[in-house]
């Protein structure tokens, strides 16, 4: 489990980051090896300046300079061919692991139970799948390049200048231990400030899309002013945190500058007293101070690499909160050694679905102890198709998630077929269900598209007929394009009834042998309503089907009519059984009745 308060390095999140990018080994491999190249040839160039002055400019001659050139000139083209091959493999990397971070965080978005997207805002996934993502990539494919470049320059340095003179080499060091005790002080007060950065940065993002999502409610109810007030506030306190930790990371280098500066001013007070004195060459001196100032920049690349390691262990936190995020459903390694899994189900192994389901002592509890059901026992034989009835709250919508597998009971058995639904692989359920939710989504493309999204191997006749099936050919032909016209957005160019119908004909292309429909005609106007009735009679014919209805008068022809208060069963029986006992079923319908004869006269 990633620990998100910690303000230390977190060895196990890089833990994690390297054993994703192993498939990158013989990339990052070449990569090291240039960049080893890079920093070799780059520390050696001062001891071709000081071989310049102590042997041509000294000496005051040109003899061995036609050699030098050549040398010197192949030295530049070896370390130019170096540079563009860095340059080029490392955006490649960079790329190549966004690609793969990107890709494996969608995945597991796609196995996610649903109670998940219950705790998680919309904006907070985005923030990690864009912005952290690319954080991450960049500062590991560039920084790799950059601490490798570093420390094989530090090296090759500190190995010059004690072969030069050991005295020299001794009096610059003496400013590292000091910049190691500011690197262990400054990292943690850097790591903090950058995770405070972005987690504002997903509340920000989470706004933005609340606020784009909830655009008509915010022009219906006039909150334009108050949302910029609360959007300003979060945007201030990003701008405090952002400016706070460009101040703590900026304070870090200067320190770095000011004791590289300190180490080349010994040197060169030292080493000048030295060359007066004749014990040590010019050339030396020069190639020396060369060194000084050579060494210290790598020690600022590796200064700025630490800072935008902590950034982007902030990052890699959050990423990988979610890439490691485990599922509160999983199947078992039997069951996807037997029969797959989303990504790679084994078919023929599965059963064929008949449709009896059977609840068998079921208790359920959500997360936050909130009790739902206890015990609830239920009987349904295939080609039934039953109606739940009930309050708000009472437990309607839970018995369809739990039989959809979305949730599994906290206690207790569901069996299909008489098989233990935890036996079979989730996607052996969801393949074989049509699920028309309250309110409709569509994604964005065309009507076919959306309508062929239950069934990519639809063919055109298949759609048409679905359409026809639940009444939305006729309004699909009237517009200009017909199936492909662009639903837009959300399906925001279509009416909510049209979405609606549209939705009803993507789960009717599917096929399934269970079906589920959640208060799927109480977001529709009355004419269609009526429309959707008739198809919803032939459609549900022989599958075994679960009606959640807010309209009681689209229930009557329920086989069975199933009343539930606080997560136990009241009633069940027929509409015409249940009205002959004058229960609660009888006062809900009554009531009911009454109010839209009532609508229907005034209106």
């Amino acid at each position: 489990m990633i620990d998100l308060d910690n303000d230390k390095l977190n060895f196990n999140v890089w833990k994690n980051f390297f054993i994703l990018i192993k498939s990158y080994r013989r990339q990052f491999s070449i990569l090291f090896i240039v960049m080893v190249g890079v920093g070799t040839l780059d520390s050696i160039f001062p001891l071709f300046t000081r071989h310049v002055i102590d042997n041509f400019v000294v000496k005051n001659t040109l003899e061995g300079l036609d050699k030098f050139i050549f040398i010197f000139f192949i030295l530049i083209l070896l370390q130019g061919i170096n540079v563009f091959i860095f340059l080029a493999l490392a955006g490649k990397i960079e790329t190549s692991m966004s690609y793969d971070i990107r890709k494996n965080g969608f995945n597991k978005l796609q196995i996610l139970s649903l109670s998940y997207y219950d705790e998680k805002a919309v904006g907070w996934l985005m923030a990690r799948m864009t912005s952290d993502i690319n954080r991450l990539s960049e500062t590991i494919s560039w920084g790799l390049v950059d601490l490798s470049w570093g420390l094989t320059m530090m090296t090759a340095i500190i190995i010059a200048m004690f072969k030069l003179d050991a005295r020299l080499a001794f009096i610059t060091l003496t400013v590292v231990p000091p910049l190691a005790v500011a690197s262990v002080y400054f990292q943690k007060k850097i790591l903090k400030s950058q995770r405070r950065v972005r987690k504002i940065n997903s509340r920000i993002t989470a706004a933005y899309n609340e606020d784009i999502s909830g655009a008509k409610t915010t022009k219906t109810l006039v909150r334009e002013d108050i949302n910029i007030k609360e959007f300003g506030m979060i945007t201030e306190e990003m701008k405090i945190a952002s400016i706070k930790a460009t101040i703590i990371s900026s304070l870090y280098i200067p320190i770095v500058l000011v004791l590289g500066s300190i180490g080349t001013t010994m040197a060169l007070n030292f080493g000048g007293k030295n060359v007066l004195l004749g014990t040590i060459s010019y050339g030396t001196m020069v190639a020396f101070i060369s060194y000084t100032m050579q060494f210290f920049e790598p020690v600022r690349q590796l200064a700025v690499i630490f800072a935008e390691i902590q950034s982007a262990q902030a990052s890699a936190e959050r990423v990988f909160s979610l890439v490691d995020e485990i599922p509160d459903i999983i199947d078992d390694e039997k069951t996807i050694e037997k029969y797959g899994d989303f990504f790679n189900p084994k078919k023929e192994n599965w059963s064929e679905v008949k449709g009896k389901i059977e609840f068998r002592n079921v208790s359920f509890a959500y997360k936050n102890g909130e009790k739902v059901l206890e015990n609830f026992n239920l009987i349904v034989n295939p080609g039934e198709t039953i109606a739940l009835v009930g309050e708000t709250g009472s437990g309607k919508s839970t018995i369809v998630n739990l039989l959809c597998r979305f949730y599994e009971p906290t206690s207790g058995e569901i069996l299909i077929d008489g098989i233990n639904y935890k036996d079979m692989p989730q996607a052996w359920i969801h393949e074989n269900l049509g699920y028309v939710l309250q309110t409709p989504h569509l994604f964005s493309g065309t009507i076919m598209d959306n309508i062929k999204y239950g069934n990519l191997e639809a063919t055109e006749v298949d759609i048409i007929k679905a359409s026809k099936l639940v009444n939305s050919h006729e309004f699909i032909m009237e517009i200009e394009k017909g199936y492909n016209t662009d639903v837009g957005e959300g399906g925001n160019l279509l009416s909510t009834g049209q979405k609606q119908l549209l939705s009803f004909a993507r789960a009717i292309v599917r096929k399934p042998k269970l079906f589920v429909l959640d208060e799927a005609t109480s977001s529709i106007d009355t004419e269609t309503e009526k429309k959707i009735q008739y198809a919803i009679e032939k459609v549900l014919e022989g599958r075994t089907s679960f009606v959640i209805a807010h309209r009681l008068s689209t229930i009557k022809n329920a086989d069975r009519i199933i009343v539930i208060r606080n997560g136990k069963i009241v009633e069940d029986g027929t509409h015409e059984s249940l009205i002959y006992r004058k229960g609660y079923y009888y006062n809900l319908y009554t009531n009911q009745f009454i109010e839209e004869r009532s609508k229907e006269i005034l209106g």
